[in-house]
C-alpha cells in the first residue's frame, strides 16, 4: 500500500467504492486521514462498513464542511455529460477534487528514497487502443531483464494498493483518460502515447476534448521522456508540442508502417520488422513477425512503444528481443489458446468495436472469424475494407443477422451460439487458417462481460482436443 501523504489529520471524502475507491480509502488511512466514504449501492456501503470505514452521505445539506477533498473513482462522470450531483456540489463549493492517480503521484516519492543509489521510476502508458498490451508488455520486458517491477492502473491492482518502492523498482501505469483527466498531479518519468480513435466522446464533451484528456499526461508533469505514436495527426501535434523541434531525442517518435528517419530518436515497424534510429543512423533491428503474442500492425505498434519505453531505461536491444520472444500475449487481446491440424485458435474477445475488430481482422492472411453478440451503433458496414482476409464468417448472439446483412459477398453462417461458432469453424478450417474471435460487439446478451466470452470461447476450443 502506498499511504497518502499531505492529508495527515484531515477529512478526505470518497465518492466510489469499487476496487480503487476502497484501495483509495485504505491508503487515506495509513497516511493518517479520516476517510469519509459514500457509494449510492447499499451492498457497496457494507463492504466498506465491514473495513471499518463510516459511510458519509455526501448528497445531504452541509455534508463538505470540513472535507479537506473529494476523491472520485473513475466511473462517475465529473463534467460531461453532466457532473455527478455530488461532484457538482463539491466544484460550488470549492472543494478539490481529485483521484487515485493524483494521489499516487503526490505520495509515491518519500524520504526513504534519499538512501537509494537508483531512484525508483515511473512509466505511465496512454491512448485509445494498445494500452494494456503495452503496459503489459513493458511490465514483461522489465521482469525479463531483472529489473523490480510492479504494474497497475487501468490493468492489474489499483495504484495506491502498490508496495511501496524499492531501489531502482520501475512501476507501470497505464491510465485511461477517466484517469488522466481528472489527476491533479501527473508526474511521470516516462510517458507513452499509442494512438487516438474516437471513445468515450460523451465523458470528454467531443474529439477535443477527449485528446486534452490524454495530453495532460505531456503537458501537466512534463516527463523526463516521451513516447507518441504519430500515425495520427494528434499524435504528430503533441510530439512536435513536446519536442524543441526533430532532433530534440527527449521525444521518441513511433508507427507501424511507416519510417521515421529525420528525427533525433524514432522506433517504427515495417514489414514486420522493428528498426530504432538515432541521429540520423539505424542502431537496432529486430524481427517481429515469428512472435506469437504480437501478431499483426498494431500489436507491432505496441512492441515499437514497449521497446522505446524500457531504452529510456538503458535496455539492451538484443535483451528486448529476447524478451519481446517470450511474451505470451494478454488473456483476450489476439490471445492464442490453440492450435489443432494446424489451425491456429485466437481469443481477441476484447475486440469489441469496428476499430479494434478491424486490426484483428488485419492480423493474420486466412481468417475463421467469429463475430457478434450486442452490436453497437452503426453496426459493422465500415469493416467491409478489411474482410479480404475472410474466408467464412459464423456470427453469433442478438446482432448475428444484422451483421449478416453488413458483411457483404463474405461467406457466413448464423450460428448463434459460440459453441456451435467453435464446431462449425473447426469442422471447416484449412492448415494454415485462424480462426478468430473478434466480436465487434459487447457480449451483454450472452455474457456479463467480454472476460467470460472469451473464457468460452477458449473452453470450446479445448474440448476439442
Amino acid at each position: 500500500m502506498i499511504p497518502v501523504q499531505g492529508y495527515r489529520g484531515r477529512k478526505v471524502a470518497v465518492l466510489g467504492l469499487g476496487r480503487s475507491g476502497l484501495a483509495t480509502a485504505r491508503a487515506l488511512a495509513a497516511g493518517g486521514a479520516e476517510p469519509l466514504v459514500w457509494d449510492d449501492s447499499p451492498e457497496a456501503r457494507a463492504k466498506a462498513e465491514a473495513e471499518g470505514f463510516a459511510p458519509h452521505d455526501l448528497g445531504r445539506a452541509g455534508a463538505f464542511e470540513g472535507i479537506a477533498a473529494l476523491i472520485v473513482s473513475p466511473g462517475i462522470p465529473h463534467l460531461y455529460p453532466a457532473p455527478n450531483p455530488v461532484i457538482a456540489r463539491a466544484l460550488a463549493e470549492g472543494v478539490p477534487v481529485d483521484n487515485d492517480i493524483g494521489l499516487f503521484f503526490r505520495s509515491f516519492a518519500t524520504r526513504d528514497w534519499e538512501a537509494f543509489d537508483q531512484s525508483p521510476r515511473v512509466i505511465c502508458v496512454t491512448g485509445s487502443n494498445g494500452k494494456s498490451t503495452t503496459t503489459a508488455l513493458i511490465h514483461h520486458i522489465l521482469m525479463e531483464a531483472g529489473r523490480p517491477t510492479q504494474m497497475a492502473g487501468n490493468i492489474g491492482r489499483g495504484v495506491l494498493d502498490l508496495d511501496p518502492a524499492q531501489e531502482a523498482e520501475v512501476v507501470v501505469l497505464e491510465l485511461s483518460s477517466y484517469q488522466t483527466d481528472l489527476a491533479r498531479a501527473l508526474t511521470p518519468d516516462v510517458a507513452v502515447f499509442t494512438n487516438l480513435s474516437p471513445d468515450h466522446l460523451d465523458r470528454h464533451g467531443g474529439m477535443g476534448g477527449y485528446f486534452a484528456a490524454k495530453r495532460r499526461l505531456f503537458a501537466e508533469g512534463g516527463p523526463d521522456r516521451a513516447v507518441i505514436g504519430v500515425d495520427e495527426m494528434e499524435g504528430r501535434y503533441l510530439a512536435t508540442q513536446v519536442a524543441e523541434g526533430p532532433e530534440d531525442d527527449r521525444v521518441i517518435r513511433i508507427s507501424s508502417g511507416q519510417k521515421l528517419e529525420g528525427f533525433g530518436w524514432s522506433v517504427f515497424a515495417r514489414r514486420g520488422f522493428l528498426a530504432e534510429w538515432r541521429k540520423g543512423r539505424q542502431v537496432a533491428s529486430i524481427d517481429l513477425r515469428g512472435i506469437a503474442g504480437l501478431p499483426g500492425a498494431h500489436n507491432h505498434q505496441n512492441a515499437c512503444a514497449a521497446y522505446a519505453a524500457v531504452r529510456t531505461l538503458g535496455l539492451a536491444p538484443k535483451l528486448i528481443e529476447q524478451a519481446l520472444a517470450s511474451y505470451p500475449g494478454l488473456p483476450h487481446r489476439s490471445q492464442t489458446v490453440g492450435e489443432r491440424a494446424g489451425v491456429r485458435f485466437v481469443n481477441d474477445s476484447k475486440a469489441t468495436n469496428v476499430d479494434s475488430a478491424a486490426k484483428a481482422l488485419q492480423a493474420f492472411p486466412k481468417i475463421r472469424w467469429i463475430a457478434g453478440g450486442l452490436g453497437k451503433d452503426g453496426g459493422i458496414a465500415a469493416l467491409q475494407p478489411f474482410l479480404g482476409s475472410v474466408v467464412k464468417a459464423y456470427l453469433i448472439g442478438h446482432s448475428a443477422r444484422d451483421f449478416a446483412l453488413q458483411i457483404g459477398a463474405t461467406p457466413h453462417e448464423i450460428c448463434e451460439t459460440m459453441e456451435r461458432a467453435v464446431t462449425r469453424a473447426a469442422a471447416e478450417a484449412e492448415p494454415g487458417e485462424v480462426v478468430l474471435l473478434a466480436p465487434a460487439a459487447a457480449s451483454f446478451d450472452q455474457y456479463p462481460n467480454f472476460e467470460k466470452r472469451g473464457e468460452d470461447f477458449t473452453a470450446r476450443v479445448q474440448a476439442l482436443a
